[in-house]
Parts: C-alpha cells; sequence; structure tokens
C-alpha cells in the first residue's frame, strides 16, 4: 500500500492519467447549456447522494439570489453540490465529470485519503481537464461533519461546495431526534477574478466601513491620529463583504425562506459547515443555547454555549432543543456586521420568529496588533505605538526569525504575540452571554499519540495589505518547485503559528489532524484541520506525521491562498528519509 502512495509529485501533476467523460451523467451537465456562459439556472438548495459508486458532474450556469444574478459553477445542478453521504468503514469510487470550459478538481476537507485523491492541482494530482473524468477511490477511515469544494480557479466562490457527512460505523456518541445541515458560504455577481484583481489594486475596494472623522465609531481623537498615522484603519475587518456579498444559508439568501421544522421537546443536531471563500460568521439563536459536540468532525466533550464564531472551513456540530416558541431565528451574523444568513427552526411551515437587527461593527484595537495583550489572551482597547512596515526600524525586524523574508511582502510585525486561544473573536469579546472558545474544547476520544514533540517548528503569517500579498515568512507560494516543509514519518512535531498580521487566517492543513494546544491534557486536545490565527497572536498544534505525501497547507480564506499564504507539507513513508 505504501508503494502505491508514494508516488512522485511531479508525476502526478504531469502525467496521472484521466478517463473519458461517463456517458450515464445527468442530463443537465451534456452539451451546450451549461458551459461557462449559459442562460439555466443553477437550482439552490442540495440533493443527496450515497453508496460505494458516486458520480457527481461539474457544470456552470446562472445563480439567482434575491433578485442578483452572476455566474455559478455547480454541482449535479445545484449550489450547493449534492449531500454526500457515506458510512465509516466502507469504500467509495467517486467519479467526477468536467463540463466546464475550464480545469476543476475537488478536494475533500477533513478527509483521510491517500494524497494523490486530495485533489489539490499542482500538489497532488493535475486537475480535471474539460470534458475528462477523473476517479476518485478511497476507503472511509472516519465518520463526522465535512464538506467539499474545488481548488481550482477560484471556483469555490462561484457555488462550488457541498456537504460531506460520514456517518459512525457504531452508534453515535450522543442521541438526537433530527439530523439537520447548516452550510454557509456568500454570493456576488462579481466573478471572483475581478474580485481579485480589485483587491490588488486597493485591498480596502470592497469596504462600505471605512473611518473618518465625522463617523460615529466610539475612537479617540488620539486614536484616530494613531491610525492615520500608520495609514491603516480600526475598522479594517474584512477584505469583502455586503453589499457585494449576499450570505447564504444552504444556498438560500435571507430573504429566501430557509426553515427547519421542530417538535417541543425535540433533541436536534445542527450541522454547521461554514463553506464561504471569506466570511467568519457568529452564530447564535436567540432564546436557546447550544452545545458543541463535534469541531472539524471530531466529538468533543459536549460544552453549552449561547453563540460561536466560526470561520471560513471549519465546521461544528451543535445540539438545540426547541421550547415551546412557535419559532427560533438562527441568527448568522458575518464578523464585519455588514450582513447575516438567515434561518428559521418552525414548529409549522412557515412559522418565523423576529429577526435581531445588525449589531455595531467591531474595531480592531493595539492588542490586534500583537501588543498590550492582557493575562487573559483579550484584546485590550487601549496603548499606542506601531508595527507598521511603513515606520518599521531594523530594531522591530529583528523581532522576526531569521528564515522570515524581509522585502515588499511583509509590511507588519506584531511585538509581542501571546497565544489567543481564549479569545472568542473579533466583536464578540464583550458580549454579555457564553461565547466558544478554543480552550473550552476537549477531544471525546483520547488522543492515540500523546508523545513529547521531539522539536518546535515556528511558521509567522505575513502579509502586506496595501499590495494585497499574503505568505509564510515574508514568501508566496508561486509554483511547484517551491522548497516544502518536510516531516520524517511518524514524527511528533510542534508547529507554533505567528500571526503578523493585523487580520484573523484561517489556517488549514490538507490530509491530517493536529491537536490543538490548548491547556488541556495531551490526552484531550481537541483534534482539527482548521486553526484560526488571531490578529498579533500565536496558536500552536501538535501533529503526528503518519499520512505520507505532499500535502497544501494554506489560509483558507480564499483570495489570501491565492494571493500567496500556501505552502506544501512533505511527509516521508515508512524507510524514507
Amino acid at each position: 500500500m505504501q508503494d502505491s502512495i508514494r508516488v512522485s509529485r511531479r508525476s502526478l501533476v504531469t502525467g496521472l492519467g484521466l478517463g473519458a467523460a461517463l456517458a450515464a451523467t445527468p442530463a443537465w451537465a451534456r452539451g451546450h447549456n451549461m458551459k461557462r456562459h449559459s442562460d439555466t439556472p443553477i437550482r439552490l438548495g442540495f440533493d443527496e447522494v450515497r453508496g460505494t459508486e458516486i458520480n457527481l458532474a461539474v457544470g456552470a450556469g446562472e445563480r439567482r439570489v434575491q433578485g442578483r444574478r452572476g455566474h455559478g459553477v455547480a454541482v449535479n445542478g445545484t449550489v450547493p453540490g449534492p449531500l454526500i453521504r457515506l458510512r465509516e468503514g466502507q469504500s467509495v469510487q467517486l467519479n467526477v465529470t468536467n463540463h466546464l470550459e475550464e480545469d476543476t478538481s475537488i478536494h475533500w476537507h477533513g478527509l483521510l485519503v491517500p494524497f494523490q485523491y486530495d485533489g489539490v492541482p499542482g500538489v497532488s494530482f493535475p486537475g480535471i481537464k474539460p470534458n475528462e473524468t477523473f476517479r476518485y477511490e478511497f476507503p472511509i477511515r472516519q465518520s463526522g461533519t465535512y464538506w467539499y469544494h474545488s481548488h481550482s480557479g477560484m471556483q469555490e466562490q462561484s457555488g462550488h461546495y457541498g456537504p460531506l457527512i460520514i456517518d459512525p460505523a457504531g452508534p453515535e456518541p450522543i442521541a438526537y431526534d433530527r439530523d439537520y445541515i447548516l452550510l454557509l458560504s456568500e454570493f456576488t455577481p462579481l466573478h471572483p477574478h475581478f474580485i481579485m484583481s480589485r483587491l490588488r489594486t486597493g485591498e480596502g475596494y470592497f469596504s462600505r466601513q471605512l473611518s473618518s472623522w465625522t463617523d460615529g465609531y466610539p475612537m479617540t481623537g488620539a486614536e484616530r491620529r494613531m491610525w492615520a498615522q500608520m495609514r491603516m484603519m480600526a475598522t479594517d475587518i474584512a477584505d469583502v463583504s455586503a453589499p457585494t456579498y449576499t450570505y447564504l444559508a444552504n444556498g438560500r439568501g435571507p430573504k429566501e425562506g430557509l426553515e427547519y421544522l421542530f417538535r417541543t421537546g425535540e433533541r436536534i443536531r445542527l450541522r454547521i459547515i461554514n463553506g464561504s471563500a471569506m466570511t467568519f460568521f457568529n452564530i447564535r439563536i436567540p432564546g436557546l443555547p447550544m452545545t458543541v459536540i463535534a469541531a472539524d468532525g471530531q466529538n468533543v466533550h459536549p460544552v453549552e454555549v449561547d453563540e460561536l464564531q466560526i470561520a471560513t472551513a471549519e465546521t461544528y456540530d451543535v445540539l438545540i432543543e426547541p421550547g415551546r416558541a412557535a419559532a427560533y431565528t438562527i441568527v448568522c451574523e458575518s464578523m464585519d456586521r455588514s450582513g447575516m444568513a438567515l434561518a428559521m427552526l418552525a414548529s409549522q411551515p412557515g412559522a418565523r420568529a423576529d429577526v435581531p437587527a445588525l449589531r455595531d461593527p467591531p474595531l480592531l484595537t493595539m492588542a490586534d496588533m500583537g501588543m498590550n495583550h492582557d493575562d487573559a489572551g483579550h484584546g485590550s482597547h487601549q496603548g499606542g505605538g506601531a508595527h507598521s512596515m511603513k515606520g518599521m526600524s531594523m530594531r522591530d525586524t529583528a523581532l522576526l526569525p531569521p528564515d522570515v523574508k524581509i522585502g515588499p511582502g511583509l509590511d507588519m510585525v506584531s511585538m509581542a504575540p501571546v497565544d489567543k486561544t481564549g479569545d472568542p473573536g473579533l466583536g464578540l469579546r464583550d458580549v454579555p452571554h457564553r461565547v466558544l472558545t478554543y480552550r473550552m474544547l476537549r477531544a471525546l476520544e483520547p488522543n492515540r499519540d500523546n508523545r513529547e514533540p521531539s522539536r518546535l517548528l515556528e511558521l509567522h503569517l505575513t502579509g502586506n495589505m496595501e499590495r494585497y500579498m499574503w505568505s509564510f515568512d515574508g514568501k508566496m507560494y508561486h509554483a511547484v518547485d517551491d522548497a516544502p516543509i518536510r516531516f520524517a514519518w511518524n514524527e511528533r512535531v510542534r508547529v507554533k503559528l505567528v500571526n503578523n498580521t493585523m487580520m484573523a487566517h484561517p489556517i488549514h492543513l490538507h490530509g491530517m489532524f493536529f491537536e490543538v494546544v490548548n491547556g488541556q491534557p495531551p490526552a484531550q486536545q481537541p483534534r482539527k484541520n482548521v486553526l484560526v490565527v488571531q490578529p498579533g497572536a500565536s496558536a500552536t498544534f501538535d501533529l503526528t506525521a503518519n499520512e505520507p505525501g505532499d500535502w497544501s497547507f494554506h489560509c483558507h480564506l480564499l483570495y489570501h491562498m491565492h494571493a500567496g499564504m500556501m505552502q506544501v507539507v512533505t511527509v516521508a513513508g515508512p524507510g524514507e528519509k
């Protein structure tokens, strides 16, 4: 088995054979009707597919959301794509046929697969050419809530994503009466390549929350002068947000009536998937607590909260028990509070609860720039001094390790980065109710490998926001020939991520789970595959490198990844060096 896995990266990305298009593809996917410029509308919502052989067809069409229209990429004719439902212990063959006029791919986010089936063009395979089919084939070695999406041409922004649920081979650790999926994303009539071009020429192009001397933001004159001197803004929370985006729940806009039926006293499992390109969501259900039971598909000890922040690409499973109200509103507010996705828990079709107004936008602080942290790991609203590269001295650059490249791709240095796994996220630090943090998560099943890590690898998240350049250690990802991060077979490594930017980054490692170092005993550190590193802060995980191959390691904010914040991790096979 290991011999078959250890195919060279270069041979995979240049010569892996692809089959002809399947004859059994859906009718909508054949012919010209779903090519790039088609007027055929894509259906909202998703169907379900399951079994040992599954056919998926990727095509283009027109998306229509709340009266807005734009280019879309669909899987089997819908956005999101179909729910793929599998069972732990089975094997599956997924035949993906490309009906686009450009290459495509599917990455199985969070799944443990042989690396040649991970679905990242240029790293693990060459991609899927137009009118060709690629066969993914692998055993299912886990259970939980996951998702899939394209790793080609920023198609994820256009609708190329869908949910993936794996039922456990045995009983679930917690019983429930209903099982629902809430897949969050965005719609925009703009093509993702247009968005990327505008971000590169002016990173504030899509911002509608700019600060000025006459705005109503609660900042003193001294604070405004400080931000002005740094040529930065305390309102720089999201690169793209509403009204450019309409926020979606299962492909539907907030006015399009997504509802989940319930009976009083039932226990509902809500599987929350953030399939967005760029958006952190703050999720709450006024009048109902949520009990978190899984993170990134991995079971955790139940923890009851009133709100949680979910980053791009994360998943959380929560239990909710509706009371006697006719309806409850599931509020999914964008982190910058420019808009929201909505769904209703309804006791009968059409039942509705009040929708709360958007809360005031949050502001960045000096703590979000790596300065003046308090002991709890939360931000302080006071303090001064800047670490912008625009006025940075040689003394400041001495804070960086020697392997960080100083140059035009780096314009900020975090002076005093601290671990902020106890931070609930921007905008949720001062709310009066219970909010989830990473420190509250404990693995339900003990971790198998609790060895002390043999070495520490420190990586810096770097960027130049004005030039829209993002990177690891000041070096942007350019090609397959870039030197990868290398791990020995079964090596136990501690990885520390230091965020030198003033934006939160959800960092995703393909192919493996890691354990978040969050203050829990090693056996109970929560297993995840996405880790949010807060602005000006650090976060650490332990990793057992036991999945041989080449794996992508990147920020899951789509335009950050495509602007350079990506690297390749290479894990040697048994007996290799």
